[in-house]
């Protein structure tokens, strides 16, 4: 095969993903414009494991 051969069955298979990805976005705002999504929260907001708790705010520096 020649490098124009390469090339183009490279873009082919770009435009290919990029239309799958094109509906995938459109059936998830349909999803959310209708209500069919639910967000499910654990009501204690962003929570820290404990060994990770007591770090310094910086490391490293002058």
């Amino acid at each position: 095969m020649n490098k124009t051969m390469i090339i183009a069955i490279v873009l082919g298979i770009l435009l290919v993903l990029t239309g799958v990805q094109a509906f995938q976005i459109n059936a998830i705002k349909e999803k959310i414009s209708t209500g069919g999504v639910s967000v499910q929260s654990s009501g204690s907001g962003a929570s820290v494991p404990s060994g990770l708790a007591n770090l310094p705010t910086m490391v490293g520096g002058c």
